[in-house]
Formats: structure tokens, sequence, C-alpha cells
């Protein structure tokens, strides 16, 4: 059995935080300036031209790429050989979060009551954490600050079994055409389907951290991820929706078994500010 302290899970989530918001991961930003390249649209390539540049100052003054530096989402491999000690794992999450985004000088977006009074938390806490219990004795923790934008326009349904793949295709082609320039696009579309409401949903987000780029296994779900990137980027909504041929960077499936009787679908967008990192402890 190997140890963690809590207070280094902390400090990791801390620097998680502040890193993660200042600067893009390299394939988001490979993605980018091929996007640039292969926009059609001169008014697009110019915000492609503009999105890059913001990534640099950020990234050069230590500052947030966006102003809306997300609600941060945790999503954890405990190694079932891992103890935690010196505190509660969950608590040590929090704290990492309330650190870094009063530390990195982020936005706190959250509010406590999420229907009646939405009193904000002032420190961006509560974190979303999602925990998958795996072989090993070591802890991995994969932070995603994930915008309002983004997250408003992503979009379920249950669909019927004979709804097949063209209902799937129909489905995400169509959320990301209603969604238009909302989510800041170029987005990265990000599919669940399979299991349940929730088991869909979990897919669809944890899809997002996928390398872009990267096809799934199953060469069926490959073929139809490019497909639908092709569906998209035809839609001509574009770079922040001024039109072009770059609405979306990628897209991205991931599925599990279903009820006979179900065929649940969501799609969960990320905006072009695709945030995440990992720390290994």
């Amino acid at each position: 059995m190997r140890v963690v302290e809590a207070a280094a899970i902390t400090e990791a989530v801390r620097k998680l935080c502040i890193e993660s918001n200042y600067i893009l991961p390299a394939d988001v930003r490979g993605a980018l300036e091929a996007g640039a390249q292969a926009e059609e649209s001169p008014v697009g390539r110019a915000i492609l031209a503009d999105i890059l540049a913001n990534a640099d100052l950020a990234a050069a003054d230590r500052m947030a790429i966006c102003q809306d530096s997300g609600f941060a989402v945790c999503f954890v491999e405990l190694g079932q050989e891992a103890a935690v000690v010196g505190g509660d794992f969950e608590a040590a999450i929090h704290e990492g979060v309330r650190r870094g985004y009063a530390q990195g000088y982020l936005r706190a977006s959250i509010v406590d009551d999420p229907v009646f009074e939405r009193r904000n938390t002032g420190d961006n806490t509560p974190a979303v954490i999602h925990v998958r219990v795996v072989p090993g004795n070591r802890i991995r923790i994969t932070l995603a600050p994930k915008g309002g934008g983004s997250e408003n326009m992503s979009a379920m349904a249950m669909l019927k079994p004979s709804d097949g793949v063209d209902g799937v295709r129909r489905f995400v082609v169509d959320t990301v055409d209603k969604a238009g320039s909302n989510p800041c696009p170029p987005v990265i579309v990000g599919v669940g389907v399979g299991g349940t409401i929730e088991t869909a949903a979990l897919l669809a987000k944890r899809s997002l951290l996928r390398e872009l780029g990267e096809r799934h296994p199953n060469p069926r779900i490959a073929r139809l991820e490019e497909e639908l990137l092709e569906e998209i980027n035809a839609l001509g909504i574009g770079p922040q929706g001024f039109g072009g041929t770059v609405t979306a960077l990628d897209v991205r499936i991931d599925t599990f078994p279903a009820h006979l009787a179900s065929l649940p679908v969501v799609v969960n967008l990320q905006c072009h500010a695709a945030r995440h990192l990992e720390a290994v402890l």
C-alpha cells in the first residue's frame, strides 16, 4: 500500500487550476493552427489568428485564456493500492480549487443555490469530482475547467433503438447547428451513447479529454466521428459564428452497452479554449 498525503493532492490541484487556465494543451493549439490554415473564410482566418494570439498572451503574461475560468471538473483515477492520509480526499481537492482560483486570479463562477438565491460561493468551489478505482498505487487527477457557454449548449436525447446510427447522426449535427455561435466555436464535440442518462453524459464529458485527432479503436465508430466532423464543418457556422469551414476541431464518440429498450445520447460541447491538465501522484 502506497501512502499519499492529502496535502499533496491539494497542492497538485492548486497548480492544475492555474496552469490549465493559463496554457492551452499542445494538441488544441495544433488543431487551431491547422484550422487557421484550412479555413476558407478570410474573417474566419482572422478570428482564428486572434484566438491563437490570445493564447500566446495568456501564456506569456500568466493570465487566464478566457474570463470564464470554468467549473473545476476533476476526473480521478484512484489506484486501489493507494491510501490517502492526513485529511479527507474530496476535501483536499476542493481546497486545491479554492487556493488555485484565488492565487491564479481566476473568476469565481459557482453559485451555491442554483434555483433561488444563486449566491456566489466566492472561491469557485465545490469542484465536480468523478472517481474511478483502477489497479495500481498511483492517483491520476485530470482537471478540466468547463465554461458555462459551451456547457449550456450541450443536449441529451432518449432516442428509440430503431432510430439507430442515423438518429444519432441527426441529433449530433442538429445540436451543433442549433448552438450556433453560443459555445464559442470552433468547438470540440463530445458524444456519449449508451448506458443510462448519467452514463451517456459522463461518456460525452470524458471523451473531451481524448487527444485531438485520436480516433476511436472501433473502426465503425471512428468512421462516424470523421463523417460527423465533415458534416458539422459543412454547416457554415465557422469560427465564433461568423461563417466559415472550421466549426469544429474534432468529434469524439464513446459508447457503453445499453438497455434493449433505450438509446440514450448526450452531446457535450467544448469551446475552443479546451483546457485540461493532469497530475500523477
